[in-house]
């Protein structure tokens, strides 16, 4: 290789490395995700205003006055599906699975810079489990988990007492953890 040849691809270098690199810069999927997003899903909200935000929604399931109907949240980065519980026009709570290439860290210390610290802390087998109880009448779950990196698996929100008008009602999260038994609860 001569000296002039060195010299060329010294330039290059020089003058692409740093174009190269900021061609390399990687947002994660949910840095344009904010938590408003969600707010006309919060129990108390009108159905008829989320059927004028998100369309019509899936009726999944409807029995004793209450139905669970699917809407999906779609952005250009991201794209996922939330299920409401309806009674008398009105949101009970709602359940949103989220996508595994959210970044848990993002999203749960915005949960925490809105909501405070959570109240309990539950974790097993890989994921955990994180609540905040009571915050404006209302309580939050989170769940989170992690094998090469840490991923969202869901957040929900539900009355922090059961409404008296449905005795035999529970939010969609509590059908969900019938089967997770297997956590172990911590205090902070």
């Amino acid at each position: 290789m001569t000296t002039f040849s060195r010299i060329c691809i010294c330039i290059c270098f020089i003058t692409l490395g740093p174009f190269s690199l900021s061609l390399s810069k990687v947002d994660p999927p949910n840095t344009s995700f904010t938590l408003n997003r969600l707010a006309p899903f919060f129990p108390g909200q009108k159905f008829g205003a989320l059927q004028e935000l998100f369309g019509k929604g899936k009726v999944l399931n409807q029995e004793g006055g209450l139905q669970i109907v699917r809407f999906e949240i779609s952005h250009l980065r991201y794209k996922f599906p939330v299920m409401v519980q309806i009674a008398n026009d009105r949101v009970m709570d709602f359940f949103a699975p989220l996508p595994s290439y959210f970044l848990h860290d993002l999203f749960h210390q915005s949960l925490i810079n809105r909501y405070g610290p959570q109240d309990s802390y539950r974790r097993g087998d890989g994921f955990a489990l994180y609540e905040w109880k009571n915050r404006q009448g209302l309580s939050h779950s989170y769940s989170g988990a992690c094998t090469v990196t840490c991923f969202p698996l869901y957040y929900a929100v539900y009355p922090a007492s059961k409404p008296t008008n449905f005795p035999k009602y529970k939010s969609i999260v509590e059908k969900k953890q019938d089967g997770w038994t297997t956590l172990k609860s911590s205090k902070i």
